[in-house]
């Protein structure tokens, strides 16, 4: 782990500046990543139309799996108007196209989404045509979150602390140019900044963060892992391709829908209690921890958590009394793939131990059906698991917000209408 002469690693101030935020953050984080960040293309029209399309440019590691960004930001933002202008609308694709100018996108440069909830569509008089995108609401009666409903929020993520910090600077109007590019107008110039939340995925960051509430005084996040329940997740075969979350038709094709929620996590009994095999049998299956198929964080699973070795959810309810997060999601897949496609990240947002669950997935009530089946009411009902005891990892989870966005495609992604942009 990389310090410098104050002690701190590297890692983990890089994490803090991000959750802080600021100009001084800022500076600080330049001092300690001093390396160029590679610079965007003068064409940004020849990215994607697929905002969402980020897999060809991240990295991979050698069994294939996508690397998720190291750093990521929320931004939630009001519109300030009644109905967008053209005035209006050139304004936000000048702000994102001064970042695709700016920076490569690719998680050593930036990746980045802008999408719009419910209420933002509502407000201009309608639902937009051809998308499943219901208000958010509770998806179990044993949670009570908070419904956010933003007009908008905008994801940023890179591998590059500072990158975070400065796009969201330059979006903000505090940042006249970004990596030798100007900013041609700022978000702010069409919205407010509501909230904003911050959060980290990959090896060494959550064991980094780990003096934080919901996680047990004896620092057990293992080194490597990436998340702070102690496994890898984002295997190739355990997430949907892009274009199963993709619109196929209507006004609004090329773009998908993404659910944003945060959930806190309570590790105490996770660590202090449950063993190493209790673990891996919440979080895949019982005979993955009677084999010890799971070496460390799971590195060794390659681009699947190998689920084909494990019982019906059912059956391993009945005869185990205990059944897997990954086993529930099992009857929830298409063509041998989930139907939801994650991009989540813990946190330490409010100073507690948390996930930032982000899914893109074709319409919100695919997330609906996935979330339904990690609650697992047939599973309790015909065993002696309970509705939140040894069913998965619920126990550990409590989801504090939801909300429901659509991203457009890029040529769709500034202040669209209700029918699209030019409706």
């Amino acid at each position: 782990m990389h310090s410098d002469d104050r002690g701190i690693p590297r890692r983990a101030f890089l994490k803090s500046a991000v959750a802080i935020g600021g100009a001084s953050a800022l500076a600080a984080c330049a001092e300690r990543d001093p390396e160029p960040v590679p610079a965007g293309t003068e064409n940004p029209s020849s990215l994607p139309e697929r905002q969402h399309a980020w897999q060809q440019f991240l990295a991979q590691d050698d069994a294939g799996n996508t690397i998720p960004p190291r750093h990521h930001v929320l931004l939630h933002l009001e519109y300030d108007g009644d109905s967008p202008t053209e005035r209006e609308r050139q304004t936000v694709e000048d702000a994102l196209r001064s970042l695709e100018r700016a920076y490569e996108f690719s998680n050593e440069g930036l990746v980045f989404t802008l999408g719009y909830s419910p209420s933002y569509f509502e407000t201009l008089g309608g639902s937009p045509v051809g998308v499943d995108l219901p208000a958010p609401r509770a998806l179990s009666d044993l949670e009570d979150p908070e419904l956010d409903t933003p007009d908008a929020v905008v994801h940023l993520a890179s591998d590059r602390a500072k990158v975070v910090l400065r796009a969201g600077q330059g979006l903000r109007g505090e940042n006249d140019a970004l990596n030798g590019e100007p900013m041609e107008a700022a978000l702010t110039d069409a919205f407010t900044v509501a909230d904003r939340r911050t959060g980290f995925v990959g090896a060494g960051l959550p064991a980094d963060h780990q003096d934080t509430g919901g996680v047990p005084d004896s620092d057990p996040v293992p080194e490597d892992a990436p998340l702070y329940m102690g496994f890898k997740s984002t295997f190739e075969k355990s997430q949907a391709t892009e274009d199963r979350v993709t619109i196929q038709s209507g006004p609004f094709e090329g773009g998908t829908t993404q659910h944003a929620s945060h959930i806190d996590l309570n590790l105490q009994q996770w660590y202090e209690q449950d063993g190493r095999e209790e673990r891996v049998a919440k979080m895949f299956c019982p005979a993955h921890a009677e084999s010890g198929a799971v070496e460390g964080v799971g590195e060794n699973l390659g681009d699947s958590p190998q689920l084909d070795d494990c019982a019906d959810a059912e059956d391993a309810a009945r005869e185990k009394g205990v059944v897997g997060h990954s086993q529930k999601l099992e009857s929830v897949r298409e063509n041998d793939r989930p139907i939801i496609l994650r991009r989540d990240f813990d946190s330490t947002d409010g100073g507690h131990a948390g996930v930032h669950f982000v899914s893109l997935q074709r319409s919100i009530s695919d997330f609906v059906d996935t979330r339904e089946a990690m609650n697992g009411g047939d599973v309790t009902e015909r065993s002696a698991v309970g509705r939140r005891r040894n069913n998965g990892i619920r126990q550990y989870l409590s989801v504090t917000h939801r909300g429901n966005y659509l991203l457009p495609p890029r040529s769709a992604r500034a202040l669209p209408s209700p029918g699209g942009v030019d409706a």
